[in-house]
Order: structure tokens, then C-alpha cells, then sequence
């Protein structure tokens, strides 16, 4: 979605439904709109990468208009007016939640699906390095979904990764980050996507992604829709 500078992604194989954070409260009506013209009912699965406000603040709404068969969360709470109206939420509607401090990981439709938990608490930036990282895999395409992770959780997931991703949703909204530039050598992305408002710290970023060839969209420029058939990626 084009939420500003703040995270929330849809992703759909068949009938089956994966959310990956809820941007701000402000962009609830948008979503729920989007559901209800897409005849969206249910999500197998709501992903909260961490509880700042620009990733868990329409979650309580959203929660409270469309069934969540499970929620998925960082092991890093808030304490914030958006995160207690999420948790009173999810407990009011007796909703499975899982705490990933690890790796957890299902099969969804044609797809599977490794969520990757910060495994400790970080001294430095601990709610964003809380992030949980997402990966999916369809066929032979695959995606990740870095969530806000900073240096520091960047450090330790590149230094266990071994696999190369043909998408990215690039860590917290395309801010200069010094692991960047090691984070694109290791996964390789084709495409990236960068959440981001009307903010111009991405030209570090960018200059990254240019260097390395991916072809990168920003929602500051509107939302877009990425298509996997198992072999090729599209975006619209």
C-alpha cells in the first residue's frame, strides 16, 4: 500500500491470505476498503514485524473488521496507544498468537513461508531490530520482507544467510543504513521495493540498488502489486 512511511503488504496465492504489518491507524479505512471491494474475509496469517506505530497502527481496526486465523508477532513489546488497543483486540477476539524469537515456518497454498525471529534482544534500536524477517517462496521465485532491522540485526542475519532472494522489501523505509550495501551482495534482489513517504533520506539506498542493477519502486509514488507465476516476476 502506498501508506506513507509505514509498512503494510498484502500477499495473496488463491485463496489464501498473508498480511504483513497494518501502516498507522490513519490508513485503516483504506485497507478495510480494500478487503471488502476484493471480497477479502479472512487472513490465514497477520504479521507484526515489530510494534512501532507505523507498522502494528491499524491493527486493532483491522483486526475488528475481517477474521485473523493467526497473528504472528516480534518478541519486543510497546508500550504505546497502538499497541495496547492491539493486544486488547486480539485477546478480546481469542486469536492464536505466536511470539518468534527464532524461525517458525508453514506451508500456505503453493507457498512457503519461513518467518525469522531476532533470536535476543538488542542493546541498540531494539524495537526495530526486533523485526521479524519474512520469506516466501513460490515455486522457483522467492521474497523477503526485512521488516525495520538495523545494522546490528542486518549484521546477524547476513552473517547466517545463504540464499539469494529475487525480491526485497528493503529494511526500514530505505534509510541509510552502513550494511546495505553487504545485505544487497548477499541475497542478489532483482526487484526491491521501498516503503517511504515524501522523505529524500533514500538517495544512499538508491545509489546501493543502482550500483547492484535492482530495479526498485518506492510507495511514495503510489502503491503497486508485484505478480509471481513460479518463474517470472512482474510489477504493476
Amino acid at each position: 500500500f502506498d501508506a506513507g512511511k509505514a509498512d503494510a503488504m498484502i500477499i495473496k496465492n488463491n485463496d489464501k491470505y498473508i498480511m504483513i504489518d497494518t501502516a498507522e491507524e490513519s490508513l485503516s479505512d483504506k485497507i478495510i476498503d480494500y478487503f471488502k471491494k476484493n471480497n477479502i474475509t479472512n487472513l490465514d496469517y497477520l504479521i507484526i514485524t515489530h510494534f512501532d506505530k507505523d507498522h502494528v497502527g491499524s491493527a486493532a481496526n483491522i483486526i475488528k473488521s475481517i477474521n485473523v486465523d493467526k497473528v504472528l508477532q516480534s518478541n519486543y513489546p510497546k508500550d504505546s496507544i497502538y499497541y495496547n488497543n492491539y493486544i486488547e483486540t486480539i485477546t478480546s477476539k481469542n486469536i492464536k498468537t505466536l511470539t518468534i524469537i527464532d524461525n517458525y515456518s508453514f506451508d500456505l497454498g503453493d507457498m512457503k513461508v519461513i518467518v525469522n525471529g531476532p533470536g535476543k534482544t538488542y542493546d541498540k534500536n531494539e524495537s526495530n531490530n526486533s523485526s521479524l524477517i519474512t520469506k516466501i517462496y513460490y515455486k522457483d521465485n522467492s521474497f523477503i520482507f526485512m521488516g525495520d532491522s538495523e545494522n546490528a540485526r542486518l549484521k546477524d542475519f547476513i552473517s547466517t544467510n545463504n540464499e539469494t532472494f529475487d525480491f526485497i522489501k528493503i529494511p526500514y523505509h530505505g534509510r541509510k543504513l552502513k550494511r546495505m550495501n553487504e545485505l544487497i551482495e548477499n541475497i542478489k534482489p532483482k526487484y526491491a521495493a521501498i516503503t517511504s513517504g515524501t522523505q529524500t533520506d533514500n538517495n544512499d539506498t538508491l545509489n546501493v540498488l543502482n550500483t547492484h542493477h535492482v530495479k526498485t519502486y518506492l510507495t511514495k509514488n503510489g502503491s503497486f502489486y508485484v505478480y509471481s507465476d513460479g518463474s517470472n516476476i512482474k510489477v504493476d
